[in-house]
């Protein structure tokens, strides 16, 4: 039995933020569960995935973000519980359906994880998705440790049925990724089966019906401030004259930092958990019995704009600071050294930070940049496009995912990226009004997410570029999860469907498609080449499976390859493909045995055939 299944109330168990979370929402009786995988929420899905096998709970990893979400708007619209999961730059692809949704309403209770990311540990930006709440209308819950998150999932559920709106749940990285242990509470029912009442003057968002919506929406975000006013996730902490208003992780850092100060009977917190609609009288009320106040909060000054706007509404004219270069900054992650520091300041508390520990005797920790995994089949790929693209003046824009990091050296294979599926657009742009070749790059599940809409552009303007589909098989990046090309049989799961990249492709009507096999570089080579001559949209599919994702399916290839005595040192292996594996000892290229996946890429390159597979 799943272990987010184990029914023994009060019984404690240590949990990663993200399996809190999933248990907090089986504990709430979720029925259907959505998501498009995407770090710092990934582990929440795979639990999910996990459980679903066991029981009628229903699980899918949806195409993208916006299907996830729509899916969940039926289900949740038919009366049944339901969660959908994604990170911040998701709900940039569901915000389509997240605006008119706000309007519409839910019968059921509907909860939008949305994880965000400061300091960008896995992502294109650093966005503070509390704006939603407020472009929205929709309420939003933020959890400060992660048995909190576990609680507040089910206040969360009854929060949506009360107010028959979607809540917005926002998590950061820290939240996500921490272990703790968690109290386990009863789980509710689940209720699988709804029915949906027909009423499309109060669904069919025609302008007449969106008038009238529009109405309802703001009502219910008027009864969501007066629950805000007294929920039990907006608290009030401590006495004195000295006040810090704080949300998320950076409770958890102030109030470390006011028993390290010991300025506790100088201080009062007021710690804001459903922060949208913030909580008006109870802010006001806050500040009157202060002297001046200090916003924490990572990202954006969204509760600082907020708690000045309360004050001079309510005209109370005292000190409130927050983001500032001499304060907190917008820019990542906070510290708890940090907070400690910017409250001493700001209040005046004397303070002599702790010495930072004297490292200098310690030899230097080596250099890691991130890298593709020995024996991954992009880096072939990307090394038989430059060679079919010798000659060339190239762009080469890429996309989300695994292949990302072919950008970086010796690769150096994408020069543009904005967002998924932004190589099938950004090509046609690059093509129109340049004279450089233009070779894009997207994987399989981006592909699935939000790529075919680009290429279906490409081919109906009749735009001039190769696109380059690394299909592994798999959604590597986050944790090999499906997408619509997964052969699901090798999981061993039925009641599946299965669509071919390249039928999709012809299908579009796409003038050149192409398959290669990345391990048999020659021929790739010559393949691709061909692909960039051509005049038009072209389309390589480079398919071989992730190397990975093949080894815990018991299907890789095991042995290693070695370098012998032939070798002259040329290291076109090392300078050309990258490859973890190789390592420099007493000037000499070598291969650790361990590490070799056994692709025989770097066999191919080498001018002196000086790479064989390992003896057993």
């Amino acid at each position: 039995m799943h272990k987010l299944l184990t029914d023994k109330p009060g019984s404690q168990m240590v949990l990663l933020g993200n399996e809190a979370i999933a248990r907090g929402a089986i504990e709430a009786g979720v029925a259907v569960t959505t998501t498009y995988p995407g770090t710092p929420s990934s582990e929440i899905s795979l639990n999910f995935f996990q459980i679903s096998q066991e029981c009628d709970l229903y699980f899918e990893y949806s195409t993208n973000e916006k299907v996830a979400l729509e899916v969940a708007a039926a289900t949740a619209n038919c009366g049944v519980r339901t969660m959908c999961m994604m990170k911040h730059v998701g709900l940039n692809v569901a915000a389509d359906a997240l605006m008119t949704l706000a309007y519409v309403g839910v019968t059921g209770g509907l909860v939008i994880l949305t994880a965000d990311d400061p300091f960008m540990f896995s992502s294109q930006n650093e966005q503070d998705n509390r704006y939603y709440g407020k472009l929205s209308g929709l309420p939003i819950l933020e959890p400060s440790s992660v048995e909190e998150a576990k609680d507040m999932i089910g206040y969360a559920f009854d929060l949506s049925e009360k107010l028959q709106e979607p809540v917005l749940f926002r998590t950061t990285t820290r939240i996500n990724h921490s272990t703790a242990p968690v109290t386990l509470g009863a789980i509710k029912p689940r209720v699988t089966k709804g029915a949906f009442k027909r009423d499309p003057f109060s669904y069919v968002t025609v302008p007449a019906v969106s008038r009238k919506l529009h109405v309802k929406l703001l009502a219910n975000l008027d009864k969501a401030l007066a629950i805000s006013e007294t929920s039990e996730y907006n608290r009030i902490s401590g006495s004195g004259k000295w006040g810090i208003i704080c949300n998320g992780v950076s409770d958890a850092y102030v109030q470390d930092a006011i028993d390290d100060l010991k300025i506790g009977d100088r201080t009062r917190i007021l710690r804001i958990g459903f922060s949208h609609p913030m909580p008006t009288q109870k802010i006001s009320s806050f500040l009157k019995d202060c002297e001046k106040v200090l916003i924490v909060e990572e990202g954006e000054p969204f509760m600082e704009e907020s708690v000045r706007s309360i004050a001079q509404e309510s005209g109370i004219m005292i000190p409130i600071r927050g983001k500032d270069k001499t304060l907190f900054s917008r820019l990542y992650e906070y510290s708890p050294r940090q907070v400690r520091q910017v409250i001493a300041n700001y209040f005046g508390v004397p303070y002599t930070p702790e010495p930072v520990m004297d490292v200098s005797d310690v030899p230097e920790i080596p250099q890691r940049p991130p890298n593709l995994c020995a024996g991954c089949s992009h880096r072939a790929t990307f090394y038989e496009v430059k060679k079919a693209a010798e000659g060339l003046d190239t762009i080469y824009p890429t996309d989300i995912g695994c292949y990302t990091l072919g950008f970086l050296p010796p690769l150096g294979m994408g020069d543009f990226l904005i967002c998924m599926g932004g190589s099938t657009s950004t090509p046609c742009g690059f093509s129109r009004v340049s004279d450089q070749k233009v070779v894009s790059f997207i994987g399989d599940s981006t592909f699935f997410h939000s790529g075919i809409t680009g290429l279906i552009n490409a081919v109906f303007n009749q735009h001039n570029f190769t696109l380059i589909i690394l299909d592994n098989g798999i959604t590597a990046m986050t944790g090999h999860q499906p997408n619509p090309g997964v052969d699901m049989s090798l999981m061993k799961l039925d009641g599946y469907g299965r669509l071919s990249i390249e039928e999709i492709v012809k299908a579009i009507g796409v003038p050149h498609i192409a398959v290669v096999h990345p391990y048999k570089v020659g021929k790739s080579i010559e393949t691709i080449r061909d692909a960039l001559n051509f005049k038009g949209v072209s389309v390589v599919i480079a398919k071989e499976i992730c190397t990975l994702y093949a080894k815990s399916l018991k299907k890789a290839k095991s042995r290693p390859f070695t370098i012998n005595d032939k070798c002259k040192n040329h290291r076109n292996c090392v300078n050309l493909l990258g490859c973890p594996a190789f390592f420099i000892e007493n000037e000499r290229v070598k291969i650790d045995p361990v590490m070799c996946a056994g692709c025989a890429v770097c066999a191919q390159i080498c001018p002196e055939n000086a790479i064989v597979p390992l003896k057993a």
